[in-house]
């Protein structure tokens, strides 16, 4: 994983300008919800996900460097980590809190990499 969770890996199959909301989400362990907002933004690219059900209806965000693959025909994004792994994350309160630096700093340390530049 690149120290950087904040960009895509150059073989995730990401296209800038793609709007992947919408798109179904699988972990490594099986499906977790809906992109519900996508950011392409350079050092703070990212996707606002609906868990739906699964874990009462919370949405995360996940920092663009956790997505392994995305299948355009099918609409799919698929991520490197757990079902357990996603639920762990820091918590996803409100709309704007996407970019709300503190909390990014939180995203950014627990998948991994180095807080926003």
């Amino acid at each position: 994983m690149s120290a950087n969770v904040w960009g895509y890996l150059p073989d995730s199959g990401y296209r800038a300008g793609t709007d992947l909301a919408g798109f179904s989400v699988e972990a490594v362990d099986g499906g977790i919800g809906k992109v519900d907002k996508h950011s392409d933004e350079v050092d703070s690219a990212h996707l606002v996900v609906d868990t739906g059900p699964w874990i009462l209806g919370r949405r995360v965000v996940l920092p663009a460097g956790v997505v392994t693959g995305i299948d355009q025909q099918e609409q799919r994004v698929y991520v490197g980590r757990t079902k357990d792994e996603i639920k762990g994350a820091p918590e996803f309160e409100s709309a704007g809190q996407e970019s709300n630096t503190d909390y990014l700093h939180q995203v950014g340390v627990y998948f991994g990499g180095f807080p926003l530049v």
